[in-house]
């Protein structure tokens, strides 16, 4: 790590921290004095003998050299430099983001020098006088984080401006009459940044497409998505592509699979689902142990590398699902039909087939091409079903049909065991610390305009957990074979918590009387998944789960296995999704090459996709967020005059952050607008306390609010303030 930089000398009136910086932007070429008072604009004998003096004072501290006579250059030693990311907050300030730093460094607004938000930059720190805080000025701008913006174009008579919505985009866009395209007053458009003159306060841009108007569904969801970067339709020659691929079933192909069209297998998914990636078969064998086999539609089939079809679904790299629509990874011909794993169709499928005990242990594993037939397919609720009544009888208010019928004895059977067994590998994790979190999922009721008209929670149950038992178990069990062969493979990794945001996320909690064990790895697990169960259909327990979820870390894509912290898991790959999600159909590569006895493939290749999977995958479910808190704000838009009941979920100086009980939605309550009291922001207490009642509001509180706002365009919701739940 870098020492940290001088302070300056302390001088009555002095220029040196801006002579430092000009020396520091300019590290190879020396400067005299007169030229460095041209730079700062100073022509007046009285400032040029203070930068003389300056001079003289930093070459005495030895922050800088004469290198010839008067001239001048920044010591090496002084050169602070350092390449980061800029994370910017709303109010026009940012800050400095470097691995080599301790702590992030502050960077004024005047020192951005046009960095935006995640930009990645080359910076250079400095202690200044007034403060024994470091700041940071960026230097160059390495890397654009994003070069197009989704905003309102305001047209004047000869120029327009584009302004958005997000919070951290701290300046507008201009941009000239001949580059307004179709544009019109007040449209949503997408601009692309062209340049930003060193003198100009707004950059120069150019509208490429115009979204439509402000409020309208289509408008905002594609705004959504251009938001991100992503695409919301395929382009025309990857279409046509898709279309001409043969997707028969080929005697000669089954000729080079291992035939399972014989043995029970069947799907269950949720009762809107279209891409149907994974199939279970189930037989008991002779020695009365279990062949389970866990069948992925065998995408890599049909997507080949090299081909146009490819380099598309690697862009996306993920399906993006938003409320009222989803975004695939592949053309629908295929992710909803050739490979989707439909009921009573024959597929070419990549399966991994266990031996398992009645006590869920694995015997064997075998991993490899196959073609199955489906012989049914299950809605959750209807393998739900089976599941608590021990029945075949599937009532009608819950069948896919909308009639009651009786499903097949054998698929009965086989659901109970797969239950059976399920939960015995879900309770194995749980005892090797795998944490669990079944965080409450936000579903809209949508009408035929795609407008929402009722909430509901998605709730995981049993049917859900005896799919995903699998799956994991398929996901493990790929990336261990493989791992313990030192080849190169695709890992879904997860690290240890931070133990900063564990101490955070203690803090928090404590106000609602629970604690976090923080011994061990083993007594963190454990106390996360006592802390997730005592909240349980509490008030605070969607603001613990969302908040244990924060204090997590990320999972990742990488080729370098660190494990999986969160499943308790020390081999984990994404194996059971590739309609959907890229890093699968680079499994399934990996996979089939190294049973045809393929050796190492490079790390630095799939490393780099690796991470590009990530990024798509953080872009698509920050679209999916904000798509929810768009549906959020369009149904409370027709509840104006209601009160509902709300959680305090945060606290901050400028007001109170309110989650209705009823529905998830969030929104902010302004410190102004609460009247029952002068209220002011209590930072050691991480509430508001009342000047005169010395009342508090603080996290967790119940108080009923009342909307005030609801802004589709900013995806935000402001309360009123009505009264507390005493």
């Amino acid at each position: 790590m870098s020492k940290k930089p001088k302070q300056f000398g302390k001088t009555e009136k002095t220029f040196s921290e801006k002579i430092f910086k000009i020396l520091s932007k300019n590290a190879n070429k020396p400067f005299n004095y007169k030229q460095i008072a041209t730079i700062l604009e100073l022509d007046d004998t009285k400032s040029r003998n203070e930068i003389i003096k300056d001079l003289k004072i930093l070459a005495a501290q030895k922050l800088i050299i004469e290198a010839e006579t008067g001239k001048y250059l920044v010591k090496a030693s002084s050169q602070q430099y350092y390449e980061g990311v800029v994370d910017m907050t709303s109010r026009k300030s940012g800050y400095f983001v470097c691995d080599e730093l301790e702590n992030d460094v502050y960077i004024p607004f005047i020192n951005l020098n046009h960095a935006l938000d995640k930009d990645k930059v080359k910076a250079y720190v400095y202690n200044r006088r007034s403060s024994k805080k470091p700041e940071a000025e960026v230097i160059e701008i390495l890397e654009r984080a994003k070069t197009e913006f989704v905003g309102v174009v305001d047209i004047q008579k000869n120029f327009g401006f584009v302004s958005t919505a997000n919070a951290k985009m701290y300046t507008d866009i201009f941009i000239p009459k001949n580059k307004l395209g179709e544009a019109e007053q007040g449209d949503v458009v997408l601009v692309k940044l062209e340049d930003w003159p060193a003198k100009a306060d707004s950059p120069f841009g150019s509208v490429i497409k115009v979204l439509g108007k402000p409020g309208e569904h289509d408008t905002e969801i594609h705004a959504i998505l251009a938001e991100y970067g992503l695409p919301y339709d395929f382009p025309i020659e990857v279409e046509a592509y898709a279309n001409k691929i043969d997707t028969s079933i080929t005697p000669t192909e089954i000729a080079n699979r291992r035939d399972m069209r014989n043995v029970l297998t069947y799907t269950i998914d949720p009762k809107d689902a279209k891409d149907f990636d994974d199939a279970l078969s189930f037989q008991v064998l002779e020695n009365e142990n279990y062949e389970i086999g866990v069948h992925i539609a065998d995408v890599s089939h049909y997507v080949q590398e090299g081909t146009i079809l490819d380099d598309e679904a690697y862009s996306r790299a993920t399906s993006v699902y938003l409320v009222d629509r989803v975004v695939p990874m592949l053309p629908e011909v295929l992710s909803n039909f050739a490979c989707s794993l439909r009921p009573h169709e024959e597929k070419y499928t990549f399966s991994a087939v266990f031996e398992v005990s009645s006590k869920a242990e694995v015997v064997n594993s075998w991993f490899g091409r196959t073609v199955t037939y489906s012989d049914q397919r299950f809605s959750y609720e209807e393998a739900q079903s089976i599941i608590e009544s021990k029945s075949d009888v599937i009532p009608a208010e819950i069948s896919l049909t909308g009639k009651e019928y009786k499903a097949d004895p054998k698929i009965v059977e086989a659901t109970l065991k797969l239950d059976e067994l399920a939960k015995i590998l879900r309770k194995k994790r749980m005892a090797d610390g795998a944490i669990s979190f079944d965080k409450v999922e936000v579903k809209f009721n949508l009408n035929e305009n795609a407008e929402p008209v009722g909430v509901f929670f998605k709730v995981s149950k049993d049917a859900n957990h005896l799919i995903e038992e699998f799956m994991l178990l398929a996901n493990r069990k790929v990336a261990e074979f493989i791992g313990k062969q030192k080849k190169t493979f695709v890992y879904r990794i997860h690290d240890e918590p931070n133990p900063d945001k564990l101490i955070n996320l203690q803090n928090v909690i404590a106000k609602f009387g629970y604690s976090i064990n923080m011994k061990s790895k083993q007594d963190i697990s454990s106390s996360l998944n006592n802390l997730l169960k005592e909240v349980n259909g509490k008030k605070e327990q969607n603001l613990v789960d969302t908040l244990t979820i924060r204090s997590m870390s990320k999972a990742k894509y990488s080729t370098e296995n660190i494990g999986h912290y969160g499943l308790a898991f020390d081999f984990y790959s994404h194996f059971t999704s590739p309609i959907r999600r890229y890093p699968d159909i680079m499994a399934h590569r990996l996979l089939q090459f190294y049973l045809d006895g393929g050796k190492s493939v490079s790390t630095e290749v799939y490393e780099e996709k690796c991470e590009h999977s990530s990024t798509m995958e953080s872009l698509a479910a920050q679209a999916e967020r904000d798509s929810i808190k768009y549906m959020q704000v369009k149904y409370m838009q027709n509840h104006k005059d209601e009160e509902f009941l709300g959680v305090i979920t945060g606290v901050t100086e400028w007001g109170i952050y309110v989650e209705i009980v009823e529905n998830k939605c969030e929104g902010m309550v302004r410190i102004r607008e609460i009247k029952e009291d002068y209220y002011t922001f209590d930072e050691k207490q991480y509430a508001l306390v009342g000047e005169m009642s010395k009342a508090l509001l603080q996290l967790g509180d119940e108080v009923y609010v009342k909307v005030k706002t609801a802004d589709l365009v900013k995806k935000q919701l402001d309360f009123n303030f009505i009264r507390r739940n005493d």
